[in-house]
């Protein structure tokens, strides 16, 4: 079965409307025209599925529906080569890219991020974070430490973060190339790689160039629908606020972003 959308007619678009019915999702009328009505069904199913809610049946949607066989996406990563990145991060030097990028694409390849906007949230994400493309430690500045404080006092009790009081600031400052902050998201994200205990024991391996770039998979993993979403509106401060909680960086996310669609896209 092809990808349906609205305009779509014929049998494969009835089959779409009788299996949205059947799972709760009324289109409306069965009558074989992909209208505002079966489109409305399929936006609900997706967001029900936790699919990228687009209303359009392509291949998971149908698959969803045991409409189709589950498709592999096709992967970018063989186009995602030092040369192209590097294009991407105009001011980085070329050793680190060539000795970082590898587990980096491995680590999205392990979470199945291989399509073009997640590949290139990733790549964009390390060059508005770390434009180095190494992973690194968060450094002290007034928004962690307060005038006569110790470091990273004004992460200390800090309950969104989850901290629970001195050391937590300093101890779960941001690392990586996510800049992982914070004891709930360096226990969340460690234990969604296998590593739990031992990050939450030892949080500086969240800087070693692998776990970092597990850590930055897992944690777009989670995050992949609403960002794919963001990206299909090409509404890049969206999709950068919800990784960062803010615009910080995201000149060079957009301007890396940018180039890889032209360059890979």
């Amino acid at each position: 079965m092809t990808t349906l959308q609205i305009g779509s007619t014929g049998v494969e678009v009835r089959e779409l409307q009788q299996k949205l019915k059947d799972a709760g999702f009324d289109p409306g009328v069965i009558d074989g025209e992909y209208g505002h009505g079966t489109e409305a069904a399929v936006l609900a199913f997706q967001k029900s599925e936790g699919l990228l809610a687009d209303g359009i049946a392509g291949p998971r949607t149908l698959a969803a529906l045991c409409l189709a066989k589950p498709t592999e996406i096709p992967s970018v990563i063989p186009g995602v080569t030092v040369a192209v990145v590097s294009q991407m991060f105009p001011h980085t030097p070329l050793g680190n890219i060539k000795a970082n990028l590898p587990p980096v694409l491995e680590s999205l390849v392990d979470a199945d991020l291989t399509d073009t906007p997640m590949v290139l949230a990733a790549l964009a994400t390390i060059r508005a974070e770390t434009e180095s493309f190494e992973p690194i430690a968060e450094g002290r500045s007034r928004f962690n430490t307060s005038p006569n404080g110790h470091p990273f006092d004004l992460y200390d009790n800090r309950k969104d973060l989850g901290n629970q009081g001195p050391p937590d600031g300093k101890r779960f400052r941001g690392r990586g190339y996510i800049q992982l902050t914070g004891r709930f998201n360096y226990d969340k994200y460690g234990a969604a790689i296998g590593i739990g205990d031992q990050l939450l024991n030892n949080p500086e391996r969240a800087s070693d160039p692998h776990i970092a770039a597990q850590l930055l998979s897992a944690f777009l993993k989670d995050k992949e629908v609403p960002i794919k979403e963001a990206l299909r509106e090409n509404d890049l401060k969206a999709a950068r606020r919800l990784v960062n909680g803010g615009a910080h960086g995201l000149d060079r996310f957009s301007d890396a972003y940018t180039i890889g669609l032209r360059l890979i896209g």
